[in-house]
């Protein structure tokens, strides 16, 4: 296959006409999903008021919402109703910020700051932190079940979305990326190693997305596997970018100060083949994405095929 046969192209992801730009999409469904994070758990549960403090600080302290997205544009990418997937696009974004929130105490990264905000611990103690994190991940099983509940999703379905979650957010998937990832910073020789930290954890947790709105539309074999493809190039692309903007990344942008990954010796992509051959990676990634996706046989594929692109141009 050519290079030019996986270049991304602009005009197969343009909008259609009438509809609404990428940005405003994007900017929609985050004040969706962040009004339904709102007060997650049930007013009428007897919970103590601090634990919901703290799991609403983190979940409401913005973010791309990025995996709820995907969730969102892969179900309606096969004709599928974004209510019914909205208890799973919240779900996820829970299972990504218990992720962050234990990712940021002492003993793992030892961050004091997300996102321009103090990091979880350091306003409501680490002990907090950790519950809220626990909290978080098992209250995203009762979110998932919820489409059955309230939107109607075939229960056949649900059942194939809680096993991939707990596959993909466990020991086979995003844990095991964060201890590989641990493991590495002992020294790492390997880019082998890195892709495999990279796409169990931040990958899998977006190919789950992809796969779970799939499932919600109704999605068939062959088009679960594009989506499969489809989520294991932008995963890996999205990290990759990550790395490339670590190093010349605009710090008012991002929250987060620049050259982390040198001062704390991490091996990252950059470091083994370079600034320019990441960012060649990055693009070659991506129009491989295209490529899984166009060929999926998906009712309208374009806002996946923008979101890609999106990924790949990102300065944030």
């Amino acid at each position: 296959m050519s290079h030019s046969e996986l270049e991304p192209s602009g005009r197969s992801a343009a909008p259609q006409e009438g509809r609404e730009p990428l940005e405003q999409y994007i900017a929609d469904v985050s004040r969706w999903v962040a009004a339904a994070l709102s007060g997650i758990v049930p007013e009428q549960w007897d919970v103590p008021q601090v634990l919901r403090e703290s799991m609403e600080y983190s979940l409401q302290a913005g973010g791309k919402r990025l995996r709820p997205l995907l969730v969102t544009a892969a179900c309606e990418a096969l004709g599928g109703s974004r209510e019914a997937a909205l208890p799973v696009a919240a779900a996820i974004e829970m299972v990504h910020t218990y992720s962050l929130i234990h990712d940021d105490l002492p003993a793992m990264d030892n961050d004091d700051y997300r996102r321009g905000k103090l990091t979880n611990h350091k306003v409501f103690g680490e002990a907090m932190a950790i519950l809220a994190g626990d909290s978080l991940l098992t209250h995203a099983f009762y979110s998932v079940v919820q489409a059955s509940r309230k939107y109607g999703v075939p229960a056949e379905r649900v059942l194939s979305i809680v096993e991939d979650l707990a596959e993909m957010a466990g020991p086979r998937g995003m844990v095991g990326g964060q201890v590989a990832d641990m493991e590495g910073e002992q020294g790492m020789t390997d880019l082998q190693q890195l892709q495999y930290i990279h796409l169990h954890k931040t990958g899998d947790l977006m190919i789950f997305s992809l796969l779970a709105g799939g499932r919600i539309a109704g999605a068939d074999e062959g088009q679960l596997e594009a989506l499969r493809r489809f989520g294991t190039q932008i995963g890996l692309a999205f990290q990759i970018q990550d790395d490339i903007l670590d190093l010349v990344g605009d710090e008012s942008k991002l929250g987060k100060k620049t050259g982390s990954d040198i001062k704390q010796q991490k091996v990252t992509y950059p470091y083994f083949i370079g600034l320019e051959a990441s960012r060649e990676e990055v693009k070659q990634l991506t129009a491989a994405a295209h490529l899984a996706i166009l060929k999926g046989g998906f009712q309208d594929p374009s806002r996946l095929l923008e979101i890609a692109d999106y990924l790949m141009s990102r300065d944030h």
